[in-house]
């Protein structure tokens, strides 16, 4: 009895291969950190499209169908794109390595003839002096203030364009797809399908939701910020190369000055730096194309639209291909009418580099699903809040955590920016909230993609029925029902009302919500965000102190309809066929499985 019970709990985790499920939906939801090893090939979204509506796990929709197609015809055209940004990445490789030796070079023979000028004199007791004044930053005397430094740095660069020659051009991407339509059209799951098809087509792939990506970005600047300006080991370097030139000390501090206005301008063009850190994080060896799949893409708020132009306009700038998913097309994403200049840029960028797609399609699929397959009992959604709810919620809880076979215990998760999530009840990637205590403090996505993360199976009782009243919880718990669905995590909850009752009062009309979203620019005392990611001044929520931001009723009622819709989904058979697959626990759990199972063949492998 013991050991079927400790056969079933290994069942449960996705450790034992129980019955084989005839379902292939669970290798369409892919994402941007989870790799999955395949002897061959994925079929295309096309392919996998038409086999799931033979399979009658989908309804067949001609606009769908038409997308797929769309997608299918982009990975054919990838193949080739990856050898020739092979190709261009050894180019400019060889390129920045040669432009950086004549730079070098540039400086010595300005230094020279700074050496021989009558004006300058040896000091050469100064020395100490000029390396503490390179460490601290301060202002060297006697040297090229403001403007002229600027002239002499344009003045470099245009002689090294001259020497070298301009960067290498990269290939003519593909044009990539922006995919929208209503909520439930089948936006996300034709994009996945697409992503999971590239792997072993192009190298750099990521997948993002808007939620994640933003706190990515976030976190990104954040780090980049410290790291110039506290990168003691390139000081260092540069500072010692600068000490053994051959020249006195009003040289060597005019050379000191070159070098840290030229790290100065590379500061102030941090987007481009987090765009390439975001997506790529390539290694010196990795050459190739790269792909960024974008979900449920938003410019709620001034920042998004600044980070958003930047970052996507510098991938797409430098090949990226870029297929997104949206609610709205992209001239209607900025409604409200900020930074219009800059959103129009944005605009202009994308529709060069992707293809406008409309899923026509009025119909919520994932709730047609979910009424032709959810179950009958409510096994993970209970309702209303009387004792015959409550109880079926609480046998459910004891079923499960006795499933997994461990003691039910307090813990912590870590989430971004340091800090840490108090989780009250856990038990092995199992574990339960309330509402109140998810919803009804300054909590945001970052403690949210924490807690998808880490527990495969998330419980949350007394959700209430939402209305403007409690607008700020009401935002918290779609940015959590995002989350949890985006990571494929098991949901059971306890709540007050049917799913389609839950979010009432819209009509009230424009939303003013503090923690709904983690990235504005209005600040405290009117800093500017630049200041507010040096301080490192971050919430609890993970967003700068202090930020206001407003959002439309209309915006609200997307994101309503999108969580009733998940919601739904989470619900039904196909859905929760996929969580021992795609969920990060369960990935995890594998990967340490066959790490040891590796090491224990070492051995043999050997002998």
């Amino acid at each position: 009895m013991r050991k079927a019970s400790s056969i079933a709990a290994l069942q449960f985790l996705g450790l034992v291969r129980g019955q084989k499920s005839n379902s292939r939906f669970n290798v369409i939801r892919s994402y941007c950190d989870r790799t999955v090893s395949h002897s061959r090939k994925l079929p295309g979204p096309l392919t996998q499209y038409k086999s799931l509506v033979e399979q009658g796990k989908l309804l067949y929709d001609p606009n769908q169908e038409a997308v797929a197609s769309q997608l299918d015809k982009l990975l054919g055209r990838l193949e080739q794109y990856e050898k020739d940004m092979e190709e261009y990445h050894t180019s400019l490789t060889n390129w920045e390595k040669k432009r950086e030796n004549e730079r070098r070079k540039l400086l010595m023979e300005e230094a020279e003839n700074k050496h021989r000028d009558d004006t300058w004199t040896s000091v050469n007791n100064q020395s100490n002096k000029l390396f503490q004044r390179w460490l601290s930053k301060k202002r060297p005397e006697n040297v090229e203030p403001g403007v002229g430094k600027w002239v002499s740095y344009l003045n470099r660069e245009r002689k090294l364009d001259s020497i070298v020659g301009r960067r290498p051009t990269a290939p003519v991407a593909p044009k990539g797809l922006y995919i929208y339509g209503n909520v439930g059209s089948g936006k996300t799951m034709l994009m996945d399908m697409f992503y999971s098809a590239t792997e072993g087509i192009v190298k750099h792939r990521k997948r993002y939701h808007f939620h994640e990506a933003m706190l990515k970005i976030n976190e990104q600047m954040h780090q980049i910020w410290k790291n110039q300006v506290a990168d003691k080991s390139l000081q260092s370097s540069i500072a010692n190369w600068i000490m053994s030139l051959p020249f006195d000390s009003k040289v060597k501090e005019w050379v000191a000055a070159e070098e840290n206005y030229k790290q100065q301008v590379q500061m102030k063009n941090i987007l481009p730096a987090v765009a390439d850190k975001l997506l790529l994080d390539r290694q010196a060896d990795q050459k190739g194309g790269s792909i960024l799949c974008f979900d449920e893409i938003q410019t709620v708020d001034v920042f998004a639209i600044v980070a958003l132009s930047g970052i996507v306009s510098r991938l797409l700038s430098t090949g990226t291909v870029f297929v997104a998913t949206s609610n709205r097309a992209p001239t209607d994403l900025n409604q409200d009418g900020m930074q219009k200049e800059i959103f129009q840029k944005f605009v202009t960028k994308m529709n060069e580099h992707c293809e406008n797609v409309l899923i026509g399609s009025e119909i919520d699929y994932r709730r047609v699903i979910g009424q032709n397959q959810r179950s009958k009992d409510q096994d993970h959604y209970f309702w209303p809040s009387d004792s015959i709810a409550l109880e079926k919620f609480e046998r459910k809880w004891h079923e499960v955590t006795n499933q997994v076979g461990k003691q039910i215990t307090s813990s912590t998760v870590s989430v971004m920016f340091g800090r840490k999530l108090e989780v009250p009840e856990s038990c092995n990637g199992v574990a339960r909230f309330t509402f109140d205590y998810l919803c009804g403090r300054p909590v945001g996505a970052a403690d949210y993609i924490a807690v998808a993360e880490n527990y495969h199976t998330v419980f949350i009782s007394g959700i209430p029925v939402m209305s403007m009243r409690i607008r700020d919880k009401a935002r918290r718990f779609i940015t959590l029902v995002d989350e949890l669905y985006n990571h494929r995590c098991r949901l059971f909850c306890s709540a007050a009302s049917s799913i389609d009752d839950l979010f009432q009062g819209t009509e009230e009309g424009a939303l003013f919500d503090l923690e709904s979203f983690q990235f504005e620019t209005e600040t405290e005392g009117a800093k500017l965000r630049r200041d507010v990611l040096a301080e490192g001044n971050v919430s609890s929520g993970g967003a700068p102190t202090g930020i206001v931001s407003m959002l439309s009723g209309q915006e609200e009622m997307f994101a309503f309809r999108r969580a009733v819709s998940r919601l739904i989904e989470m619900q039904t058979p196909v859905y929760l066929e996929g969580v021992h697959s795609l969920h990060p626990y369960f990935q995890r759990r594998r990967q340490e499985s066959e790490n040891i199972t590796a090491e224990n063949l070492q051995p043999q492998l050997s002998f």
